[in-house]
């Protein structure tokens, strides 16, 4: 998985997963959390997930810049 983000979905008890997937990926979950709702099951990087819908109130997607190293700043 070579372009993958790092996302945190947050539920409305208060957690929140933090998952490693690909662009793909993340595109079908956001399809599906705007859909009817029930199970999903969430493909990410380490392992499949089964997620209930109607509890995710969040999808974070961290899409700064990474760097190796020390900033020349």
């Amino acid at each position: 998985m070579a372009d993958s983000k790092k996302v945190e979905i947050g539920f409305g008890i208060g957690q929140a997963l933090s998952v490693k997937m690909s662009d793909e990926e993340l595109s079908d979950l956001r399809k599906a959390v705007t859909g009817d709702g029930g199970w999903y099951d969430l493909k990410t990087q380490d392992a499949t997930i089964a997620l209930n819908l109607a509890t995710v109130v969040f999808i974070r997607i961290d899409d700064s810049d990474h760097s190796i190293g020390f900033s020349g700043s």
